[in-house]
């Protein structure tokens, strides 16, 4: 199998740090060369990554791909022993997933914008600090989001907190994760457990090379003739 991926897509590394706790080597990752043009769309319509190649049969959306994977390789489980707990860790990755992780991939472009659009910084800044708050009264307390173990819970939240803590500042919100205790005890523990690690030292990696791009006007250009490829495609 393939996992077409890049370092700074933070659904891409919800999956990434998935293979690494699992220990999982057969899985090879990958960039797709023509991410974001129409030939990549033309394969895999949602036209956005990761996208999991098995055998050409190509299966996108993280948590979809999250939860294959959880049933090709069952060992170790990153579930819970029980149904409730499962759905504990399910319930903790939607919110790192949804409620965290959207807002700010909605919001991110805000950070580069020359005319910031504050509307939509209160709206979506003001729910990934709500939801901050509402995850402090959920994770656990023993440096996991749950059961005392990595499970796919944390792979969701580790790439949320770091756009939090990395983007969010950039569109003049404040970061609330040092203003809630349970969250930053635990995202203090869990940059030490070496999954979350190595995800994060690529996304760090990602983000450079994409404020080094943005600083020398190559990522807007890559951005509009990606736009007029796709439009051309589309007539």
């Amino acid at each position: 199998m393939k996992l077409y991926s890049g370092d700074l897509s933070p659904y891409s590394a919800r999956v990434r740090m998935q293979i690494y706790a699992k220990g999982i080597t057969d899985i090879v990752l990958e960039r797709p060369a023509d991410f974001g043009m129409p030939a990549f769309r033309q394969r895999n319509p949602i036209g956005r990554i990761p996208v999991l190649d098995i055998d050409g049969d190509l299966m996108p959306e993280s948590e979809v791909i999250a939860e294959y994977l959880e049933q090709v390789y069952p060992t170790p489980s990153m579930l819970g022993a029980t149904p409730r707990e499962t759905a504990h860790i399910r319930t903790l990755a939607r919110i790192g997933d949804v409620y965290l992780m959207n807002n700010m991939f909605m919001l991110s472009p805000q950070a580069r914008a020359a005319d910031r659009d504050q509307g939509i910084v209160d709206l979506l800044g003001g729910q990934v600090v709500r939801n901050v708050k509402a995850l402090d009264r959920m994770i656990g307390t023993d440096g996991y989001a749950a059961c005392g173990r990595i499970t796919m819970a944390d792979c969701a939240l580790t790439p949320a907190l770091f756009m939090i803590e990395n983007v969010l500042p950039g569109t003049g919100v404040e970061n609330p994760i040092p203003k809630n205790a349970n969250v930053a005890a635990y995202w203090a523990a869990l940059q030490t457990h070496e999954p979350a690690a190595r995800v994060l030292v690529e996304l760090h990696r990602g983000l450079e090379e994409r404020r080094e791009l943005i600083r020398t006007g190559a990522f807007q250009k890559m951005m509009a003739a990606a736009k007029a490829a796709m439009e051309k495609a589309e007539v």
